[in-house]
């Protein structure tokens, strides 16, 4: 793991410097949430690597909104309906297409890191967020259906995706454990990793190309967080206590995240790790998800410049990469700064009768059914239009 950023008078960055260069001078790798066909043959996302976005991640809501929201897939979806294909089939043909596209683009910086960029991310089904056995035999079929190096398949931290992220990582696949929210299943996603990596050891396999990163979602729990801290405040007698309550609306997710990187640190700086690392084995990176602010009250870049830091990766959509690119000022470190606040943070939720673990389990079950909803959504949209053109067809031939 790279040492931290001294803090000392560090500045941030000044108008006219690049952002996303000054986070990756602070260990801050940018990856784009967001893939449409319409960018990838345009050149868009091409120009968007050449900037310094270094990934790209999607997931089932990603592609819904790509696939059903543009014209940019007619043409596309018409042939293969002409080919007999099914609904199924025309999804994992047009997101193949699309992941493929992504990856060639970001190849160059694959390479030129040595593999710790340039990855393009796609999610198995979120229908099967609960069936280890299942994920473990789409990633595979993921991995084998792209065939490109710089591919991370995304699981789901569901108490079923543990043992698939483990059984992953020992047959030595990249794997992006995503919908990440309690410290206590990243603690969980973590172990898996190293049980896996320990595994491959034992076995006599390397593990110096296995690179997986833990994307740990944050803006999701300040949704869900205010909306209780509101609840609270309403109820409460006092209003100087009332007052108090709603100050720790904003402070929840980010408070969340500082602490989990303080995980990060501590086990991948340990003696465990350091024999993996012997070995080649790389730390498993921290990505920020979901760090669009929700809240038009809040700062844009809140979620962004709030958590920079050594061996992390932020995912962001275009709107926020944009003002990221125009109005960001990054100083380093900050995810490091101010722990014990972040703790008195928690310590205050707890006084005030709102747990912490029932906000994560209720954003993560959240989660799920928003990419399953879309999952679904996709498909029945696909199959309305595979019946419209073979309709079209039938009604041609008569």
């Amino acid at each position: 793991m790279t040492d931290a950023p001294k803090q000392t008078g560090t500045p941030p960055t000044g108008a006219g410097r690049n952002p996303l260069q000054a986070l990756r001078e602070a260990g801050q790798s940018i990856w784009l949430d967001y893939i449409h066909r319409g960018m990838l043959r345009s050149g868009e996302f091409a120009r968007l690597v050449a900037d310094g976005v270094s990934g790209v991640t999607s997931n089932p809501t990603i592609f819904e909104k790509a696939i059903t929201g543009s014209t940019d897939y007619d043409d596309a979806l018409d042939a293969l309906v002409a080919q007999g294909q099914s609904a199924e089939e025309i999804y994992e043909t047009l997101i193949t297409e699309d992941i493929r596209a992504a990856a060639d683009t970001l190849r160059p910086v694959f390479d030129n890191t040595g593999g710790a960029d340039g990855y393009v991310s796609v999610e198995v089904s979120p229908l099967l967020a609960h069936d280890t056995t299942s994920t473990i035999q789409e990633v595979r079929r993921w991995f084998a259906q792209i065939d490109r190096p710089n591919l991370k398949v995304k699981i789901p931290a569901t108490r079923e995706g543990i043992p698939a992220i483990e059984q992953m990582i020992a047959e030595g696949r990249n794997i992006n454990i995503t919908l990440i929210f309690s410290l206590e299943m990243y603690r969980e996603v973590i172990e898996a990793y190293l049980r896996g990596l320990e595994r491959r050891v034992a076995d006599g396999q390397p593990v110096d190309r296995i690179a997986s990163v833990a994307s740990f979602f944050v803006s999701r729990i300040d949704t869900e967080a205010d909306r209780r801290l509101e609840a609270r405040a309403q109820a409460a007698r006092d209003p100087t206590e009332a007052e108090r309550i709603r100050a720790l609306r904003g402070t929840v997710a980010i408070a969340n995240a500082k602490l989990a990187y303080e995980m990060f640190r501590e086990v991948f700086g340990s003696a465990r790790f350091r024999a993996l690392a012997a070995r080649g084995a790389r730390v498993q990176r921290p990505l920020w998800a979901s760090t669009s602010t929700k809240n038009p009250a809040y700062p844009d870049l809140l979620y962004v410049e709030s958590l920079v830091g050594p061996d992390t990766i932020n995912t962001l959509p275009p709107h926020t990469l944009e003002a990221l690119r125009d109005h960001g000022r990054i100083t380093p470190g900050t995810v490091m700064q101010d722990l014990d606040g972040a703790r008195r943070v928690f310590a205050r939720l707890a006084e005030i009768g709102i747990s912490m673990d029932d906000v994560t389990q209720t954003v993560l079950d959240n989660g799920v059914k928003l990419f399953s909803d879309s999952f679904e959504q996709l498909f029945r949209s696909i199959e309305e239009r595979r019946q419209a053109v073979i309709g079209a067809a039938s009604a041609k031939a008569t």
